[in-house]
């Protein structure tokens, strides 16, 4: 005979006056979160109440149930239902719709309480977003809809710019195939069919960072001097049905193609065609990108590669190429300067010798199924191939001492898992609560110019601090000076807080950075003189030491300011009120630096940076683009962009602001204002006192 189930029996629910209600101090919740008190008893003024409370009789000592009622779940309604009664709004027996819980139930009171806690669901941004939507289709406003869910206006307004987004992009983004950052990139184009020709292209490459996304997305010419026109080159982009705008009138460097849709096909098609190249030598993997984060191989370790060695004809030819320099050298070694076509022919020939002395490597067929490769887009825009690097994981684990073949794995997995994710999250809102504010551009005001958003300000130090770290690897001088300093001041005074060169050489990573600093000139020089001194190192510690003390003084100056650069650190931080380091000690950093900058006259200019819309300009106010307008153009500049909207004042502003030397105040160094201002004024003199004459 077959065994009845046992049924479910639900805990009976009525309504049970306010007066007979007590909260129970086997309630979990301690701390404070969301919605306020007052809040939600606004909210239940509104709409009522519409959960009901979890209540369990009170007993007396005798276990007689006393006719009250104690609230182990539903804590904060109780005390928002107080508060309207405390206001007069709500009257003390109002009937409260209740779950009773029977006396003496085998369930703890603290049990009900934090179940109600935890197996509770956060709403999906897609659905608020959805529900938001409906509300404002019959007739509720952005401003109602915020006021009835607490939350600002700018909320409600991002969340309903989802509705330009295209459905199959919702879908993915409701798969977990994208994030909420990246999604909300979308939404800054109507054009369904390009937003999903974006993720096509995007989805294919290892950076999906939203910039990425914002840039492709907003970009509607590129000029032929461009990486990505260099590397896919003008009659392939045209033979595909491309179109090139042309300024009849002005040199324009080849004009500006017409539809970045198609060069960005075309770029990632032959990304990936290179890629399998690379990937038939045999390597477990390859990652393809328009362009990786600095530090990107931070995780990895490299297996060694060998030279490859230079053919009798390939010896040959360096020969005669030195033999040419040298000749020529010395035939004009009193002239001033060199005739111009004897300058460009020494140019040809470095760039000649250069090409022959930068060897190839061979890697051994064994390493390289457990190494990949990184292909991007180098700024000059050849391809850039980096290979040889392991991830953790799958490095041979060392020999364990006691020949235990269960041991632990000795390489953190998570090193590199995610990594992209965790330098990807930028603060963005995933629970629908709070506001969603992108924290990477400027948030328009009405009057006055406000601090410039964490993030840039973060984005804008990395590359200050990257051009540091190129000019102090190029001045011994100082880096022994600022190293000597940080060990005095640490030997003798002990002094506490963050400096801006660790002594102890410890890389410090640049996880935030706007995506032309890998290919910027500082960013390229650092790499070289890297690679020059790899190449140099002897394969083990003893023979590294000897190599060391066997080096004439000034490389051996060079070698110390090259390891020390890696410790540079001039990077703003929003440090937590909690963290081991305090904001203070980043300010402290940040004036250190300062002084170290103004000691090199750190020149960010002469650096290569540039205001452009994507790392400054699409990113700051109107008052603050017309502000670095008026500073590097004058009046006149700033009162013919005032008008525009502003992503065409970003676009206009980009090209006014072009070889102006013009700078954001976080990439100033100090010496260098006060000189050009001594400059300004000695000139100003100068003009007077030829007038006075």
């Amino acid at each position: 005979m077959a065994t009845a189930i046992p049924k479910v029996s639900l805990s009976s629910s009525r309504d049970i006056p306010f007066n007979r209600l007590v909260l129970s101090q086997s309630n979990v919740r301690r701390v404070k979160s969301g919605l306020s008190i007052e809040e939600l008893a606004r909210d239940i003024e509104r709409r009522g109440l519409l959960q009901s409370l979890n209540v369990r009789p009170v007993l007396d000592d005798a276990g007689v149930e006393t006719g009250s009622y104690e609230v182990p779940a539903g804590g904060r309604r109780f005390r928002a239902l107080e508060l309207l009664v405390k206001q007069k709004k709500l009257a003390k027996t109002a009937s409260v719709p209740c779950v009773v819980r029977e006396a003496g139930s085998a369930i703890l009171a603290e049990e009900d309480s934090l179940a109600e806690n935890v197996q509770r669901v956060a709403l999906h941004p897609l659905d608020q977003f959805r529900a938001f939507r409906d509300m404002l289709e019959k007739g509720m406003s952005e401003e109602e809809i915020a006021a009835a869910f607490f939350v600002a206006p700018t909320v409600v307004k991002q969340r309903l710019r989802l509705m330009t987004v295209s459905d199959s992009l919702l879908e993915i983004y409701e798969q977990d195939g994208m994030r909420l950052e990246q999604l909300m990139a979308f939404s800054i184009s109507d054009d369904h069919a390009r937003q999903e020709q974006v993720w096509e292209i995007v989805a294919q490459s290892h950076n999906r960072e939203p910039y990425v996304i914002r840039r492709m997305l907003t970009e509607k010419t590129v000029r032929a001097s461009d990486a990505r026109a260099r590397f896919v080159g003008l009659d392939a982009y045209v033979t595909a049905g491309g179109h090139i705008m042309r300024d009849l009138f002005e040199a324009d460097d080849g004009g500006w193609l017409q539809d970045p849709a198609i060069l960005d096909r075309l770029v990632m098609e032959k990304l990936h065609a290179a890629a399998e190249d690379i990937r038939a030598e045999g390597w477990k993997w390859v990652e393809t990108s328009l362009s990786f984060p600095w530090g990107h191989t931070r995780q990895f370790a490299e297996i060694d590669g060998t030279e490859v060695p230079l053919s009798d004809e390939e010896t040959a030819r360096l020969e005669a190429l030195r033999a040419e320099q040298e000749t020529i050298e010395a035939e004009y070694a009193q002239a001033d300067e060199y005739p111009d076509e004897v300058d460009t022919r020494l140019g040809e020939i470095e760039q000649a010798i250069l090409a022959l002395e930068e060897r190839p490597l061979t890697f051994d067929p064994a390493d390289m199924v457990r190494a990949g490769a990184f292909v991007s887009l180098d700024s000059d825009g050849t391809l850039q191939v980096e290979r040889g690097f392991v991830l953790p994981k799958d490095m041979p684990a060392e020999p364990d001492e006691t020949n235990d073949a269960d041991s632990a794995d000795q390489y953190d997995h998570a090193a590199y898992d995610g990594q992209y994710e965790r330098i990807a999250d930028d603060g963005g809102d995933v629970s629908g609560e709070g506001s969603s504010i992108s924290p990477d551009v400027e948030p328009e005001e009405e009057d006055g110019i406000k601090p410039l958003p964490d993030r840039l300000l973060t984005e804008l130090t990395a590359w200050r601090t990257l051009a540091l770290r190129d000019a102090f690897a190029s001045n011994p001088h100082i880096a022994l000076t600022e190293f000597l300093h940080t060990l005095m001041r640490d030997v003798y005074w002990q002094t506490p807080g963050a400096d801006c060169l660790e002594a102890y050489v410890r890389e410090i990573a640049l996880p935030v950075h706007s995506p032309d600093m890998p290919g910027s000139v500082p960013a390229h020089a650092l790499r070289q003189r890297n690679e020059g001194w790899k190449h140099d190192l002897p394969e083990n510690e003893d023979a590294l030491w000897r190599w060391i003390n066997g080096l004439d003084d000034a490389s051996r100056m060079a070698l110390l300011a090259h390891c020390l650069s890696f410790g540079v650190n001039a990077l703003y931080e929003r440090m937590p009120s909690y963290g081991a380091v305090s904001q203070r000690s980043v300010t402290e950093r940040l004036k250190r630096a300062d002084r170290l900058a103004s000691a090199l006259s750190l020149d960010l200019v002469e650096a290569g940076w540039q205001p452009t819309v994507e790392n400054y300009l699409g990113r700051v106010t109107k008052a603050r683009i017309l502000q670095a307008v008026r500073e590097a153009r004058g009046n006149e500049a700033v009162e013919r962009i005032a008008h525009l909207k502003k992503p065409d004042m970003a676009r206009e502003a980009e090209r006014l602001l072009d070889g102006s030397g013009w700078l954001p105040e976080a990439l100033r160094t100090a010496v260098l204002v006060d000189r050009a201002q001594v400059e300004t004024v000695m000139a100003g003199e100068g003009v007077e006192a030829i007038a006075a004459e």
